[in-house]
């Protein structure tokens, strides 16, 4: 198993230049051609407006948005790699739909976490992305331009998204220096760590096994407090929630990871 093609999310965030630096260097790493993407819809004119003026409004919109995207494909460039292959998509499109529709040639989908400030116009929404995609999603926290996964934290539970998250992590999880099989909460004994560090052992990790004591309420804390006592620079995990009405709706830890995690997460739904 190994990474051949990487997508990344382009937006006109501060954190996009990271982002795209990050991608670039895992690309290079793994000999991986690397794919920027970017998308937004043209906003409707709303109600009250003539042909006229609505015909005006989208000339105006679309004049906008064609910057917008050379903006981001501006600097897609200019932070790439000239070692890397690199290709370019774009269009007229929700951020996160297009980027979806496009990740059925990669092999992992890198996005931004989100931020305080919250998510920009053309910013593909990590938590949709996951929901959708059907591919392992990397998700970058703000400012991170680089990513070792030299220390690699499993977040495990016993679930078929934890499962994928696992498999999809392996071409990091081999080369680690280090890989911490973590499992918190109450049936954190029973949820078959131990057998995932075996797992793991066999493909070649240098792994070991942590049992975290904590309640329902507070396994994301105590997870992301042993990521930072471990000084790791990489959680694996699974996504785990539902859409509903395009509402999406995850569980505590997933919530708490897509909004507050400090290192990059590689995760799978």
């Amino acid at each position: 198993m190994t990474i051949a093609s990487i997508l990344v999310s382009l937006d006109l965030s501060a954190a996009a230049a990271a982002r795209v630096r990050l991608s670039t260097r895992l690309a290079k790493h793994f000999n991986a051609m690397l794919t920027g993407v970017a998308a937004r819809k043209i906003p409707n004119p709303g109600p009250g407006h003539d042909l006229a003026e609505i015909q005006t409004t989208y000339n105006e919109e679309q004049a906008k948005l064609a910057r917008d995207l050379e903006r981001c494909r501006d600097l897609f460039e200019q932070n790439a790699d000239a070692d890397v292959l690199t290709s370019w998509l774009q269009a007229e499109a929700n951020a996160a739909d297009f980027l979806v529709r496009q990740a059925l040639a990669a092999d992992v989908v890198v996005v931004g976490r989100e931020s305080e400030e919250g998510i920009g116009e053309m910013s593909a929404l990590p938590g949709a992305v996951l929901m959708e995609v059907g591919r392992p999603v990397l998700m970058t926290p703000p400012g991170s331009d680089d990513l070792r996964a030299e220390r690699i934290v499993v977040a495990w539970k016993d679930a078929p998204e934890a499962r994928r998250a696992v498999s999809a992590a392996l071409p990091f999880l081999r080369r680690a220096k280090h890989v911490s099989v973590v499992s918190a909460g109450e049936e954190a004994r029973s949820d078959g760590a131990d057998r995932v560090a075996e797992f793991l052992a066999r493909h070649g990790a240098q792994v070991s096994q942590h049992l975290l004591g904590a309640n329902a309420r507070n396994v994301a804390d105590e997870i992301l407090r042993f990521v930072d006592q471990a000084d790791a620079d990489l959680v694996v995990m699974g996504g785990y929630g539902r859409s509903r009405l395009r509402e999406w709706l995850f569980g505590g830890v997933t919530r708490d990871f897509l909004k507050r995690s400090p290192v990059c997460c590689l995760m799978s739904h």
